[in-house]
């Protein structure tokens, strides 16, 4: 594995992000590294950079956001993830699910965590930002339900979200899906060619 460190800022609000996530052992495996999963609030980091969501920056334009759909569909059909789809409650409040991910590291099951929420997100389309989804999806797969929302209760799951995100602005961050190859940033999911690049060119310089 290597000896920098490899990160994917991510928010499971994203439906960017949920595609990277899809993608990501790919570079794992080819690249012989281990990336580390950072949860952080996209409605913070919106707020401490003056960023707005696409559906924002984007509306009453005329033929961006449908050259942006075409791309994703591109990205989609490339790497066979058919089993998308866009939330039909978007956009959810993350803030719950996002310290329950924190949680989910603390209790010793963040990879299933990570890979449940991001289905009922983008696959289920469920709505979750109603604790009651929340719920009941983590218990469909077999997650400890009551822990994990009690523990992302506590004031330290809430104060290292708050510091990831702090941390992601601070390195240069705006959104999700951000990646760091030591302290080279990436935005994007149409960035993990380079990202698989800069991990193959800074193993080459160690």
């Amino acid at each position: 594995m290597s000896d920098f460190p490899v990160q994917f800022l991510f928010d499971f609000g994203s439906p960017n992000a949920y595609l990277s996530h899809k993608v990501l052992p790919g570079i794992e495996q080819r690249c012989g590294v281990s990336i580390d999963y950072v949860p952080v609030l996209l409605g913070g980091l919106f707020k401490m950079t003056g960023n707005r969501s696409p559906a924002e920056s984007l509306a009453g334009i005329k033929n961006k956001p449908e050259y942006q759909n075409r791309e994703m569909q591109r990205f989609i059909k490339r790497h066979q993830l058919d089993a998308y789809r866009f939330n039909p409650h978007f956009p959810v409040n993350t803030l719950q699910i996002m310290r329950g991910a924190v949680a989910a590291k603390r209790l010793g099951v963040f990879e299933k965590y990570v890979d449940v929420v991001f289905a009922a997100m983008w696959e289920q389309g469920l709505k979750m930002d109603d604790p009651a989804v929340v719920q009941s999806a983590l218990t469909s797969a077999g997650l400890d339900a009551a822990a994990l929302m009690a523990m992302s209760q506590d004031a330290e799951v809430k104060a290292e979200l708050a510091a990831n995100t702090q941390s992601a602005f601070d390195k240069g961050a705006f959104g999700s899906p951000s990646f760091l190859v030591g302290d080279e940033l990436y935005f994007g999911k149409d960035k993990l060619r380079d990202v698989e690049e800069e991990i193959i060119r800074q193993r080459g310089t160690r």
